[in-house]
C-alpha cells in the first residue's frame, strides 16, 4: 500500500460522502448504510433512472459535486475501469468495487486493467460485499447485514463474501469494529488491512479469514507490526491443497504440505490459527472482552459436579492447568463453603449459596487469591426465554464473580455448557461488565489456551523479533544426487557419517576382507531415490562371503524392479549402533514460504507415523530447539522409562549449522533429506541422504 492509497483508506473508512454508482445492487447498499446510520451525504449515479431509494441520480461520474471520500461500484464488468479512471482523475478516495468478471473468472488481463485505472484510490475488491465501520456508522455493503458494537471490538477480514456476511449475522454477540469483504484483493490484500487495524485504538482483536496468501514475507510484516502493538490476530485458514509438492521427491511433500506451512508461518508471528468458525468467533470475543491471560492457569468456578469435570477434562486435552489449591489454603475457604461442597480447582461451590452475592463474592475473592491463576472461567446456562423468574440468581452470581476477577485484574469468562443456552440480553449484560460471554465450554478453554499462547508469544517477539523470511527461490530444473555424492556434501557441512567407501563389484570382491563387519551394503544410483522398495539397501552383512552373496542378489532384485535403475557402483558402510531415536530432517524450498526445515520421526514409518514439525527460515537456534520439543519422539529423546537423554541444546545446534550451510548454499542446492538422522546423547550421523540439486 502506497502513501496516498493509505491516506485514501482513511477517507473510504469514514468517509464525509458515498458516491453509489448502479442500479439494484446500489440500491442495496444505500437502504445498508442509512440502517448502519451513515449521516453524510449520498449521490447516486445512473443515467437511466431518477433516484436509488429515494436519492436523486445523476446521470455520469462527471456530475458529482465533489470528489466523493467512498464509491460502491456495481455495474457490469465492461464498464468497471472506464468508471475507475473517472473516479481516479476526479480525486475520489476509495471504491468498493462489488462488480465481478475479473481474475475470479480466469481473465487475469481485465483484473489488471483495473489495477491500472484504479491509481492512488483505495480498492477494496473487485468481487466483493465491502466494508462496514461499526465505530463510525458507515457501510458499503450490498447484502442485509447485522452486528453491533460499544465503541470497540474486532476487525474482520475475510476471503468470502458470505461467510463475512454470516458473521455480521451470529448470535454471538461479538463486539465489532470493521468488517471487510476482501473479494479478489486486486489493490488491497488482507496484509494491507491487517496493518491498518492493527493502529487503530478501537480494535481489540484482528480476524482473518484466509484460503489463500500472495505475499508472505508482506503478511509476516505486517503480522509482527499487529503483536508488536499488543493486537492478537486470529485466523481462520481454509483450503489444504498441497503447495510447492509436485518439485519434490522425498518424503516431505507428505509431511508439510500447504496448512503445515501456513501453521508455520502462524507460529513465527503469533497468530492464533483456529479451524472452524464456531472457534473463531469465540477466541475474537474473548479477547475483545476479556483480553488475554498472563499464564495457562485457570480459576474456574461451576455451581454444578458436571460443569467441574468438563472444564478438568478438557483443560487436560489442551494443556491448560486448573492448579490444585494447597492444603494451607482449604481452611479458610471451606469455612466460606456449605458443608457439602468440596475444596477444590474447578469449584463446585454449589447450589445452597446460589444466587447470593453476599455469599458468592467472598468465596470467588478468596479462592481467586489463592489459586494462582492467569484468568478465571465461570460456567453458567441461563434459563430459556419465558423461563427466567431465576434469571436474576444468575446475574447475582455472574456480577459477583466479574467483580472479584476485575479487583484481581483477571481475564474473566462466563461459559454456557450448551452454547445456545446464552441469550442475547444475558451476553451484552455480561459483555457490560466486562465479562466475555462464552458459548460451549470447549471453545472458551481453547480461546483461554489461544489468548495465553498469543501473550507468550507476544513476549518472545518483543524480545526477539524473528529475522525477515527468506524469498522464495526461482523454479529449477533439479538433479538427484547419490547417496554417496550426498553424504560427502554433507560431510562438507560439518555433518557426521558412518565410515565407509564406494566400489564397483569387482572391487569389493577384492576388498571383502578388509572391511570392519558388520556392514550395510547399498546400490547407488540417481533412479533410486527410496532405495528400500527396490531391495538396494542390505542391513547387518557379517562377512566377506555374505557381502558377496548379497551384491550377487541385489543386483538381481534391482534388475527386477527398474532396468534402468541397476548399476554397477555399491556404497558399503559400518553399521551404525542402534541409537535413542530417528528423525528426518528435511530443507528445500517453496515456491511461496522460502525456505523450510521440516523435523520429524525418522525412518521407514515417517509418513505412516505424520509426526513432523515445519519452521520456516530464517530460524534460531532454540527456534529449532522448540520444534524438536513438540515431537511425540521427544519423550524418547527425553529420558523415556530411563533410556538417556539426548542433549536437545547440542542438537539443535548441529541442526541451525546445517540451515545455515543450506542457505547460503540456496542457488546450488534445491531440497536436503536426511532420513533416518540417529539421534545419540550427545551426536547425530546421517544414515541416509538424498539430495537434490540445482541441474547445470
Amino acid at each position: 500500500m502506497t502513501p496516498a492509497q493509505r491516506k485514501n483508506f482513511a477517507r473510504l473508512l469514514r468517509p464525509r460522502h458515498i458516491a453509489f454508482i448502479g442500479g439494484r445492487d446500489a440500491t442495496i447498499a444505500i437502504n445498508e448504510a442509512r440502517r448502519r446510520g451513515f449521516g453524510g451525504q449520498m449521490w447516486a449515479v445512473n443515467p437511466k433512472r431518477s433516484d436509488l431509494a429515494g436519492v436523486t441520480c445523476l446521470p455520469s461520474i462527471a456530475d458529482l459535486r465533489e470528489p466523493p471520500d467512498a464509491v460502491y461500484l456495481a455495474i457490469p464488468a465492461n464498464g468497471v475501469v472506464a468508471a475507475l479512471g473517472e473516479l481516479a482523475k476526479l480525486g475520489a478516495g476509495g471504491v468498493v468495487c462489488f462488480s465481478a468478471g475479473f481474475k475470479e473468472t480466469g481473465d487475469q488481463a481485465a483484473e489488471q486493467a483495473l489495477i491500472d485505472a484504479t491509481g492512488d484510490m483505495a480498492l477494496i475488491g473487485p468481487n466483493c460485499y465491502g466494508l462496514i465501520n461499526y465505530i463510525d456508522n458507515s457501510a458499503l455493503w450490498s447484502f442485509e447485514h447485522g452486528g453491533w458494537s460499544p465503541g470497540y471490538g474486532a476487525a474482520i477480514v475475510t476471503q468470502s463474501g458470505m461467510f463475512s456476511s454470516d458473521i455480521t449475522m451470529s448470535a454471538r454477540s461479538l463486539p465489532m469494529a470493521y468488517m471487510v469483504s476482501a473479494g479478489n484483493q486486486a489493490v488491497l490484500g488482507l496484509e494491507d488491512f491487517l496493518d491498518i487495524f492493527c493502529e487503530d485504538d478501537a480494535v481489540r482483536a484482528i480476524g482473518l479469514h484466509i484460503e489463500g496468501l500472495t505475499d508472505i514475507q508482506a503478511f509476516e510484516r505486517a503480522a509482527l507490526k499487529a503483536i508488536e502493538k499488543g493486537v492478537a490476530v486470529v485466523a481462520l485458514k481454509t483450503g489444504r491443497s498441497a503447495i510447492g509438492a509436485t518439485l519434490t521427491v522425498s518424503h516431505t511433500g507428505s509431511l508439510s504440505g500447504s496448512n503445515e506451512l501456513y501453521e508455520a508461518l502462524f507460529a513465527r508471528t503469533g497468530v492464533i490459527s483456529v479451524t472452524n468458525p464456531a472457534q473463531f468467533l469465540e477466541t475474537l470475543k474473548y479477547l475483545c472482552v476479556a483480553g488475554a491471560p498472563g499464564d495457562r492457569n485457570v480459576a474456574g468456578f461451576t455451581c454444578s459436579g458436571g460443569g467441574a469435570t468438563m472444564l478438568a477434562d478438557h483443560a487436560e486435552t489442551i494443556n491448560l492447568s486448573f492448579a490444585p489449591i494447597a492444603q494451607q489454603d482449604h481452611a479458610p475457604l471451606k469455612n466460606l463453603l456449605p458443608d457439602i461442597a468440596t475444596v477444590s480447582n474447578p469449584l463446585d461451590y454449589t447450589t445452597p449459596i446460589w444466587g447470593q452475592p453476599d455469599k458468592t463474592y467472598p468465596v470467588f475473592s478468596q479462592a481467586m487469591d489463592v489459586m494462582g491463576a492467569g484468568s478465571a472461567v465461570l460456567v453458567q446456562d441461563y434459563p430459556a426465554k419465558g423461563l427466567d423468574d431465576s434469571k436474576c440468581y444468575y446475574q447475582h452470581d455472574a456480577a459477583a464473580f466479574g467483580k472479584a476477577a476485575a479487583e484481581r485484574g483477571l481475564p474473566a469468562a462466563i461459559c454456557a455448557t450448551i452454547p445456545e443456552n446464552l441469550d442475547e440480553d444475558t451476553r451484552r449484560f455480561l459483555i457490560d461488565q466486562g465479562i466475555a460471554p462464552m458459548q460451549g465450554i470447549h471453545e472458551t478453554l481453547n480461546a483461554i489456551g489461544h489468548a495465553a499462547t498469543w501473550q507468550y508469544a507476544r513476549k518472545r517477539v518483543e524480545l526477539d523479533r524473528p529475522a525477515p523470511l527468506l524469498s522464495a527461490k526461482e523454479s529449477y530444473s533439479t538433479r538427484l544426487l547419490t547417496e554417496d555424492e550426498g553424504k560427502a556434501m554433507l560431510m562438507n557441512f560439518g555433518v557426521q557419517i558412518p565410515a565407509g567407501t564406494t566400489v564397483s563389484e569387482a572391487d569389493a570382491r577384492s576388498q571383502a576382507a578388509d572391511f570392519n563387519y558388520p556392514v550395510v551394503l547399498k546400490m547407488m544410483s540417481p533412479n533410486l531415490a527410496h532405495k528400500t522398495e527396490a531391495g538396494a539397501v542390505v542391513l547387518n552383512i557379517t562377512g566377506p562371503n555374505d557381502l558377496i552373496d548379497k551384491i550377487a542378489c541385489m543386483k538381481n532384485t534391482v534388475k527386477a524392479y527398474d532396468m534402468g535403475a541397476k548399476t554397477d557402483s555399491f556404497l558399503i558402510e559400518e553399521m551404525s549402533p542402534t541409537p535413542l531415536a530417528e528423525l528426518i530432517v528435511t530443507l528445500r524450498s517453496d515456491p511461496q514460504f522460502g525456505s523450510v526445515l521440516v523435523l520429524g520421526s525418522g525412518g521407514i514409518l515417517t509418513e505412516l507415523v505424520g509426526d513432523a514439525v515445519t519452521v520456516l527460515l530464517p530460524a534460531t537456534s532454540k527456534d529449532i530447539e522448540q520444534a524438536l520439543q513438540s515431537l511425540r519422539t521427544a519423550k524418547l529423546l527425553g529420558g523415556f522409562r530411563g533410556r538417556p537423554k539426548a542433549n536437545f541444546a547440542r542438537m539443535s545446534d548441529q541442526i541451525h549449522k546445517i540451515c545455515s550451510s543450506y542457505v547460503s548454499h540456496q542457488s546450488e542446492i534445491f531440497e536436503i533429506e536426511i532420513n533416518p538422522m540417529f539421534v545419540y546423547q550427545e551426536d547425530m550421523v546421517a544414515i541416509d541422504a538424498l539430495i537434490q540439486v540445482v541441474a547445470s
